[in-house]
């Protein structure tokens, strides 16, 4: 038998396989070395030392999805404005874990930041009293800098991120991912599995182009065990800031994201508008929660953050 684990990919060749951590399917897997060394198969390490880390890390979510461009990291920014103001006793923290497109320092307006590090750990930036933020970009010699690395030193930095960042008390830890369902989502999976993850949130956009990518990402989460908390479909509609009427930009020729949820069975979290005042927002690093709190998208987010709460709480008790 070649004793497969239940959330590695389908073509792993087992931890008892000869072929174990050498052939081309085990690239970029956080394991390869130690299958590699024919060593009796263990936990890693790294897991307990992350649960550890995470122990005072209340509620932990994954930001997926599986096509690019959808704005996946501008909801996780509003999701966690929009946790942060709904209670100034929560503290919430932002893992922006793309590492080479890390954007959220600049969403949120904290470029140019530098990270701390101090016999806990590395301290993140602070956005504002109860919201924080660690990512890549706050590391390199220069926003343009590009990150060109493969998939064990991406793996290794993701690591160093959940075992090394001293967040402190948190309510709730949001982690931006990139597109896919590849290497970066794998190790998140793994290093999270002894920390108690609180599910996945996922995001689409209307057209079917983009749910294509969306359904394999959310049968990736049930092939790994994750939960998923629920779908948030951006730029569902276009609102006209001036005259505030209505437009399809991305037509919803198969129905869009509750179709989608109706024949998956996943929960619907809402849907945002596309707002054009919130590209600028998130350009210039402004909160568009409190810039414009009565905007059609901030009333929608205020919903599904409310959702989100609700389902978090449900789940642990």
């Amino acid at each position: 038998m070649s004793n497969v684990p239940e959330n590695a990919p389908h073509h792993c060749p087992g931890t008892q396989s000869e072929d174990a951590g050498k052939v081309s399917a085990c690239a970029g897997c956080p394991n390869q070395n130690i299958c590699a060394s024919g060593l009796p198969s263990g936990p890693d390490p790294a897991i307990e030392i992350i649960r550890n880390r995470l122990s005072n890390v209340k509620h932990k979510i994954l930001i997926l999805s599986g096509k690019g461009g959808v704005g996946k990291s501008t909801v996780t920014s509003l999701l966690g404005h929009g946790l942060a103001a709904k209670n100034p006793d929560i503290n919430i923290g932002i893992l922006d874990a793309d590492i080479c497109g890390p954007s959220q320092p600049r969403v949120l307006g904290v470029r140019g930041e530098q990270v701390h590090n101090s016999g806990s750990g590395w301290s993140p930036v602070y956005v504002k009293d109860n919201l924080s933020l660690m990512s890549i970009g706050f590391l390199l010699g220069s926003p343009n800098d590009a990150v060109i690395w493969r998939g064990p030193k991406k793996n290794g930095m993701i690591k160093q991120f959940l075992s090394e960042v001293d967040w402190g008390d948190l309510d709730y830890l949001l982690i931006d991912t990139p597109p896919g369902t590849s290497d970066e989502h794998l190790s998140l999976v793994q290093y999270l599995c002894g920390a108690g993850v609180s599910g996945a949130v996922v995001v689409t956009t209307p057209q079917e182009v983009a749910l294509l990518d969306v359904r394999k990402e959310i049968h990736f989460c049930r092939k790994v065990a994750l939960p998923v908390i629920g779908v948030i479909e951006n730029m569902s509609l276009f609102v006209c800031p001036n005259c505030h009427s209505r437009s399809e930009i991305f037509p919803a020729t198969t129905g869009g994201a509750v179709q989608m949820c109706t024949e998956m069975d996943v929960r619907m979290l809402g849907a945002l508008p596309l707002d054009p005042l919130l590209a600028r927002c998130c350009d210039a690093g402004d909160d568009f929660t409190a810039q414009l709190p009565h905007s059609p998208a901030v009333q929608q987010l205020r919903l599904i953050v409310d959702s989100i709460i609700a389902v978090c709480e449900e789940s642990s008790t």
